[in-house]
């Protein structure tokens, strides 16, 4: 039988001669018996293997399935053995048809998941917290940029909002960064709960910071900052007199007070009951060593400043409190 043959029928697996046959579909199949042995030349270098094809005139006989690798084996392969409308063009397949897309059925995901009412509550708490998160940013701007005609006139609402806890600091970036190691400590005179009054002992707040951060891989802020950015508030706004200067004195007053007022209920001052009635604070200001290759001579005495008493008013008093019954 001719292979060239239009009206030729070919069983699948068949093989063609060298070329293919013109209208025949080539498609894989398994390698004829003794094909390699007859096409290889002398010399034992191999030949090129001849293309298995099968006629369009049988594959449409043959139906829209083809059978498996025995004889008569469309049953045994079931019917998804093989589906005729997969196209070889060029060695490549097509998808065959039929097959459902495992994304297809998804339905909708994040926001469009929601109902609409949790979709208006989620839009409204993000539109809150971009509100607030331009606003901070706007005061930081205000507070650090040059005098200019917006800070003249809301000066004080920008401080209000600044100070004290987003205070901004550029000495890590100044030529000349603090040489200074400055040890801060509070004592106070309690009331006890039979009525009598005395004089605590002094208590040395940065060396309980430094605890509590020794080992601690993520310390948090106020344990590193809270403290220190507390004084540095209050040098920098009374003179060596403890005199206030500017408008920010009374209030780095009260900041720091009551940071002594907390401190001392976590470290129970006085005993169980005690009240805090006066707060003093004092500095410790000793001069970091110069590096052993610098000719720079410093001091190795502390300078000590201490503050005059300050009563504690019952809000600080229950402030402590509120603290003490959270934790």
């Amino acid at each position: 039988m001719d292979a060239r043959d239009e009206g030729s029928k070919r069983e699948p697996g068949s093989v063609a001669p060298e070329g293919g046959a013109p209208g025949a579909t080539p498609v894989p199949g398994p390698r004829p018996a003794g094909a390699e042995a007859a096409g290889s030349p002398a010399g034992g270098s191999e030949a090129a293997v001849p293309a298995i094809v099968i006629s369009d005139e049988a594959l449409a006989e043959a139906g829209p399935e083809v059978a498996g690798p025995e004889a008569g084996g469309s049953e045994a392969a079931g019917p998804d053995a093989g589906v005729v409308g997969a196209h070889v063009a060029e060695g490549v397949v097509s998808e065959c048809p039929g097959e459902a897309d495992p994304l297809g059925d998804r339905g909708p995901v994040g926001l469009a998941a929601l109902s609409l009412r949790h979709q208006i509550v989620a839009a409204l708490a993000l539109a809150a917290v971009a509100v607030v998160a331009c606003a901070h940013l706007g005061m930081v701007f205000l507070h650090i940029a040059p005098p200019n005609t917006v800070t003249k006139q809301h000066g004080h609402a920008i401080d209000e909002w600044i100070y004290p806890e987003f205070e901004q600091n550029w000495k890590l970036f100044a030529p000349n960064p603090l040489q200074q190691d400055i040890t801060v400590e509070v004592r106070a005179l309690v009331r006890s709960a039979d009525g009598t009054s005395r004089e605590t002992g002094w208590y040395d707040l940065s060396a309980l910071d430094g605890l509590a951060i020794d080992g601690n891989p993520l310390p948090s802020h106020t344990q590193q900052n809270e403290l220190r950015r507390a004084w540095d508030f209050y040098a920098s706004t009374h003179d060596g007199q403890n005199r206030a200067v500017g408008l920010r004195g009374d209030l780095s007053e009260r900041y720091l007070r009551r940071i002594g007022v907390l401190r001392l209920d976590r470290e129970h001052a006085g005993g169980e009951g005690a009240v805090v009635e006066r707060v003093q604070f004092r500095s410790l200001t000793t001069d970091v060593p110069p590096p052993r290759w610098s000719d720079e001579k410093v001091s190795d005495r502390p300078v000590v400043r201490e503050l005059p008493w300050w009563a504690v008013p019952v809000s600080d008093r229950a402030d402590a409190l509120t603290e003490a019954s959270a934790r």
